[in-house]
């Protein structure tokens, strides 16, 4: 499974958040870490430098193996928060789709 992180250029700590996100999504996404080709991960401030709440987006786009790419979205105050939103959405979305996968194949 490979980890794409992208960044928008106003966040502070650019490179601690992207090693931090890292470990973060390899943490909760290795269940499924046989499955997902990729993850990329664009996590920006859609304010800028203006300082108002529920600003900061994480966007999420996972790549099954042999099936059609899966994103889901959150907006949160920090960045941990985002991305643990978007983490949970994705995680829930990936354990319905594999689940019905393994149901129809009847295992």
């Amino acid at each position: 499974m490979d980890i794409q992180i992208n960044t928008s250029n106003n966040l502070e700590g650019r490179n601690a958040v992207v090693e931090h996100l890292e470990t973060v999504v390899r943490d909760r996404l290795s269940r499924f870490e046989n499955r997902l080709t990729r993850v990329e991960l664009h996590v920006g401030d859609e304010n800028g430098d203006r300082s108002i709440g529920g600003d900061i987006r994480c966007q999420i786009e996972a790549r099954p193996a042999g099936r059609d790419p899966v994103s889901v979205s959150e907006q949160a105050d920090t960045i941990d928060q985002a991305a643990s939103g978007a983490l949970g959405k994705l995680a829930t979305l990936l354990d319905r789709s594999f689940g019905k996968l393994t149901d129809r194949k009847g295992h």
